[in-house]
């Protein structure tokens, strides 16, 4: 028997169970899982909070890598291709994926890295470059710049060329955004007034916001006219309550950004944006991102450490 993990019911902590081996169907690609890394959208579906719901029980992952076992003919994947995955259900031995959501790995790049490198770096890619139209000598303020996306869009933001304000908490966190290309940073631990922060180093072009709520705020009050501000997630718990009124006088613009929903707005766009970020690493324009690797039997390990934002980077799970 395989091993997958699984949320029970809602607000439960992952557990290990036994499944049998997947049978694939018309169109299904059949991997064999060597690891998938945890997200905070992952918390989130375990909370029954996310906004593509599964019913309980599920399991949980939404990105990772393996080997392929089984493959249509027609879709350009052969047995022992190695693919990182972007689909629901990470988080077990064997999975059954569409030939869209698999997506081959340069021999350069290790299955850890890969298993945590599709959403965080995508991302930060498609938000900066189709929605943000980041541009070289610009000021990007990052929020959460130590965390999974964050450092991705710090790394992402410095190779397009822009001035980079990371904001983190504590001395290590920041010292991690500075070594991702960070040309500034702010301890949010200690400043007092954020927005007032960043008006003293200038300003900002675009904010890169998975965080929301308070800082979310002081950082979209930092923008300069013809800002424009991204809306990743909301990590600090609600949605930042940005003054529609000041983004009208500044014309500033507000751009939500899920990556998930590109498989369906523009799957080309989002395979273009892996496939090019897959080579930035391959040849070493993307230097690797910071991981802490668990395996399989201490996934609940992986989410508290997620929960409580004990770890920088991303956590990945080796299956």
């Amino acid at each position: 028997m395989l091993k997958a993990a699984e949320i029970e019911s809602q607000g439960a902590a992952p557990r290990l169970i036994a499944i049998a081996a997947p049978v694939p169907g018309p169109g299904d690609v059949l991997v064999q899982m060597k690891a998938a890394a945890l997200n905070f959208a992952d918390l989130l579906k375990a909370q029954g909070r996310y906004q593509e719901a599964e019913p309980f029980p599920f399991t949980p992952g939404l990105e990772g890598a393996g080997v392929v076992i089984s493959a249509p003919g027609d879709s350009g994947l052969t047995p022992g291709m190695r693919v990182a995955v972007n689909f629901p259900g990470t988080l077990a031995q064997q999975m059954l994926a569409p030939a869209s959501a698999c997506v081959p790995i340069p021999d350069a790049v290790s299955d850890e890295q890969a298993a945590g490198f599709q959403i965080a770096y995508g991302t930060s890619h498609l938000a900066l470059t189709l929605r943000g139209d980041l541009r070289a000598g610009e000021t990007l303020a990052v929020l959460g710049a130590a965390g999974g996306v964050g450092l991705t869009a710090v790394q992402i933001g410095a190779a397009m060329g822009a001035r980079v304000i990371g904001i983190a908490r504590g001395a290590d966190r920041l010292a991690a955004v500075r070594a991702a290309g960070a040309h500034e940073v702010i301890d949010s631990s200690s400043t007092g007034d954020l927005k007032q922060a960043l008006r003293d180093l200038g300003g900002v072009d675009v904010v890169y916001d998975p965080v929301g709520d308070a800082p979310g705020l002081a950082a979209f009050g930092a923008l300069r006219p013809g800002g424009r501000h991204l809306v990743i997630g909301f990590a600090g718990g609600r949605p930042p309550a940005l003054p529609l009124n000041h983004a009208l006088v500044k014309n500033i613009a507000i751009h939500g950004f899920y990556w998930g929903g590109y498989r369906k707005l523009d799957s080309t766009a989002l395979r273009a944006s892996l496939t090019e970020l897959f080579a930035m690493a391959a040849d070493g324009r993307l230097p690797p991102l910071t991981q802490e690797t668990l395996p399989l039997d201490r996934v609940a390990d992986g989410f508290a450490r997620l929960r409580d934002r004990a770890s920088t980077g991303k956590v990945v799970i080796t299956l």
